[in-house]
């Protein structure tokens, strides 16, 4: 009895935060509109997966109650969606996109011919023996599929959104791509430990199933809570980036002559000096959303080739080209005595760089040392 209000009451709670954080995303003024619409539509299948948990409090059919646990289906591809929207400014949804909701709807019509269409007294019979029927057992099949393919689907966009922004911007938004890899990896987490329990559920231990839902369910409010604090803490996290951009080594096997490509040097070789020459003496870099469009406009070289001479010829990522830039920046201002006063906070917003983390870890790369480290060995 204790686990059965231990666990309303934590479903209650989660609910509760689930909606109150997609009005806030719903209603706040950003220009990231439709990720925030896609997260908040994630939030509210959250809030009426959760809701099963409510039982007899709430004063719904059985065909209902069935009906919303059918909406786990469309979780997972509503948060795939928001990746893509997260990780690509011009992303949009379009009508192809309906083909997420297939699984969601074989998951309903599989249900249709013994519980859906039958009378009541059937449908008490049918779910007094639910662990058996192989509708509900199909079904978990077909859940944990999707589970696995959206998991990696997230994993794989993100991986190659984080190679596309390194070769091409040198902004905070690393920062988003690394929180929303952490957050797809709670989440794998989240549905390992629901996976486990479901194979529990159909065993001779269901008190062990019990237990981790309970588990599942504080974990969701711990993920919850924590997508609150990144989202109130750092409402200008999301910057996107352009999905036509293509990785470098995309654009070098989609050279057709080798050989041009190879007699081609010389001129990067120049291109090389004027872009070294610009950053030395425009100093770019001091711009913390620099991107390679940018430079690409200020030097008129084509973005494409840009980035052949950057990640390809110097064999540097964009990223670590422009933010070696800035650690030589500081550094100079480390070494003088006329700024001393200076904090480390202060030198690393005034050389392009926007958080610490960021700052420090670019520093240390470059020189071995932290920034403060670096200054007491002066």
């Amino acid at each position: 009895m204790d686990k059965i209000n231990l666990l309303v009451t934590i479903s209650i709670i989660i609910i509760f935060i689930a909606l109150f954080l997609s009005l806030f995303l719903l209603t706040v003024k950003t220009a990231h509109k439709l990720s925030n619409r896609l997260f908040a539509f994630f939030l509210l299948l959250t809030a009426i997966d959760i809701s099963a948990n409510l039982g007899d409090l709430l004063a719904i059919s059985l065909n209902m109650r069935i009906f919303i646990s059918s909406f786990f289906f469309l979780q997972l591809p509503t948060f795939y969606l928001y990746v893509l929207s997260v990780c690509y400014s011009d992303f949009k949804l379009k009508p192809k996109h309906l083909i997420h909701g297939v699984t969601f709807l074989i998951a309903n019509l599989i249900l249709m011919p013994r519980f859906y269409a039958v009378d009541q007294e059937y449908k008490i019979s049918f779910l007094s023996k639910i662990g058996s029927r192989p509708e509900v057992q199909f079904n978990h099949v077909l859940m944990h599929i999707q589970m696995l393919f959206y998991i990696v689907a997230a994993f794989m966009i993100l991986r190659k959104a984080r190679k596309i922004y390194l070769e091409n911007y040198a902004g905070a938004s690393i920062e988003s791509l690394n929180w929303l890899f952490q957050f797809t990896v709670a989440l794998s987490a989240f549905y390992f430990i629901a996976l486990v329990k479901n194979i529990f559920k159909f065993t001779e231990y269901p008190n062990i199933s019990a237990g981790l839902k309970i588990g599942l369910v504080l974990f969701e409010l711990f993920i919850i809570f924590w997508y609150l604090y990144k989202a109130l803490n750092n409402p200008g996290l999301f910057r996107t980036i352009d999905s036509k951009l293509k990785l470098v080594q995309d654009i070098i096997s989609e050279e057709k002559n080798s050989v041009q490509f190879a007699n081609e040097k010389e001129h990067h070789n120049e291109e090389l000096l004027k872009l070294q020459h610009y950053m030395m003496e425009e100093k770019p870099f001091l711009s913390s959303s620099l991107t390679i469009q940018d430079i690409s406009a200020a030097i008129e070289i084509p973005v494409r080739d840009l980035s052949l001479l950057i990640n390809h010829t110097l064999e540097q990522h964009f990223y670590d080209f422009v933010n070696t830039y800035r650690v030589e920046c500081a550094m100079d201002i480390l070494k003088d005595d006329s700024k001393s006063k200076l904090t480390i906070l202060e030198i690393l917003y005034d050389v392009g760089f926007n958080s610490k983390s960021s700052f420090n870890t670019a520093f240390k790369k470059h020189t071995g040392y932290t920034p403060t480290a670096y200054r007491k060995n002066l």
